[in-house]
This record gives structure tokens, sequence and C-alpha cells, in this order.
């Protein structure tokens, strides 16, 4: 079955629909229809403008290309699984809510809580222009060339690589587990508090406080901008190039730099004896 050329604002407009392409087709009107392509199957959604709420969701095995969502398209994407997302400009707050085995590549996000609760990702060159909370709960994901202005980004998430990336964001990685991060820009304040098992090699870091309470910390070959008071209560084995501003109170492992500006070592809190430093 093929859909061409439609304008649909009915709600349920195309329910359940299965093996059909929808082609060119507005989901616009004033009749303020939700869920246009609830509960479709194996359908292909090339070119179309969504401008309504809830449209695909428990969408299975699916494709979804060149399509704009708009900011009135809210929680356009919920329960899918088995789905190619790519060449969409994706406006709807809280897109991308428990889908599972989701690939979005050349894509653009403008989103609050943005990519929540879902597993199974691959993500290259997308751009989140404007995000809070993006990333929250995701788990196992392969993420590269994302570009990312937003607040508390990659809360809660486990198993997840990131390689390629520009990062503008604030509390980014807290209570994460098992993340490597490559080849990356993070810039931010508070980076990875509460981590466990974080990897970042070869990356520039910019931002006060980063590295408090994490757990089996390691940083190769990367660089640290205007970072004080870091590694505090944490177990850490770093190489950086370059200087770090201050240390505070690591609990174990080693640390080294071309320079370190100061090292508060306060024996009430830290065992000075675990950690060897070096600059």
């Amino acid at each position: 079955m093929e859909y061409i050329n439609l304008t649909l604002d009915e709600e349920r407009a195309l329910y359940a629909v299965s093996d059909s392409s929808v082609v060119n087709c507005r989901f616009d009107g004033p009749l303020d229809g939700e869920s246009a392509l609830k509960e479709a199957r194996k359908i292909n959604v090339r070119d179309s403008f969504f401008n309504l709420r809830y449209p695909l969701w428990h969408v299975v095995d699916s494709e979804i290309h060149g399509c704009k969502m708009t900011e009135s398209c809210r929680a356009p994407l919920w329960y899918d699984r088995n789905l190619l997302i790519e060449g969409c400009e994706i406006n709807g707050t809280k897109a991308l809510r428990e889908c599972d085995s989701i690939i979005l590549k050349n894509s653009s996000a403008k989103s609050a809580e943005f990519i929540w609760k879902c597993r199974g990702l691959e993500i290259d060159n997308l751009v989140v222009e404007e995000s809070e909370y993006p990333f929250f709960e995701v788990d196992s994901a392969k993420i590269s060339n994302l570009k990312m202005k937003g607040k508390y980004s990659f809360q809660y998430c486990s198993d997840v690589s990131i390689s390629g990336s520009i990062l503008d964001t604030k509390d980014a990685f807290w209570h994460t587990k098992n993340m490597q991060v490559r080849d990356s820009v993070i810039k931010g304040e508070y980076l990875a508090w509460y981590s466990e098992n974080l990897t970042l090699t070869n990356c520039r870091i910019i931002g006060t406080q980063p590295f408090c309470y994490c757990k089996n910390l390691v940083l190769e070959n990367c660089t640290m901008e205007n970072c004080d008071l870091a590694f505090e209560r944490s177990s850490v084995r770093a190489k950086i190039s370059g200087r770090i501003d201050s240390v505070k109170n690591p609990l174990s492992g080693r640390i080294e730099a071309d320079s370190i500006g100061e090292i508060i070592m306060e024996d009430s809190f830290v065992d000075p004896s675990r950690t060897e430093i070096i600059s």
C-alpha cells in the first residue's frame, strides 16, 4: 500500500498499517489528531511533515527518511523497535523514549529530554542543537560524530562508546558505567561525577571540578583546560598532556601531568600514600 501526497489530521489516521510506503505526507490540520502511525509495521516513511502529537509509537521494523518533526510534534517516537532514522529534523520534545535497536544518522534534533531509556543505539553524524537531560539511562550505544549542546547529558548510562564528538554540556556522564570516549572534546562543569569504569582517550576536557567520586577512572593522552579541584575522592589512572590547575583529595591511583598548579591532600579525608602524583 502507498500513501502519497496526503494531508491527515484524524486521530490514528494510519493506525497499524503494515508493508506500506508513506511519501510526502503532512500530518497536520485543524482536527489536531494524534497517534497517526501508531502500531505500524514494516513501513517506509519519506519526506513527510509531522506537526501533531505521538505519531510514531510502537512502530517496528521500519525506516524514516528526510522527515521533519516540529516543536508541536510532542513525544514523536516511543516504544519503537528496529528503526532506521536518516536525514531527519527532530524538534518535538521527549523524542525517542523506551526504544530498542535504533539507527539514527545524518540528522538534527532540538528536543528536551531527548533519547531516554533506550537500548541498542547506533548514532552517526547527529547535531543536537539544544536539549536538557539528553541521553538519559541509555544502555548499549555506539555514537560517533555527535555535536551536542545541552545540559545534564548521558546520566545513568551504561556500555556506551563515543568517538569523534564535540559535547558542550554540564554535569555529563554522572552515574555512568562502562563508558568509553575517544578523540572528542567535552566542555562543561562537574564532568563524570559518580561514574564507574569510565575511560577517556585522546580527549580535550574543559571545565571546573571534573571527575569527582569516580571508580576506576582512566584518562589516556588527554588535555585538561580550566580544570581545578579535579579527581576528588576518585580512584584514577591519568596521563595528561599539559597542565592540571589543581588536584584535590584523590583516593588512589596514579596522576601524571606536565604540570599541576596545586595539589591538595587532606589527611583527614584521604591517605596520600595511596595516590602517586607526578608532574
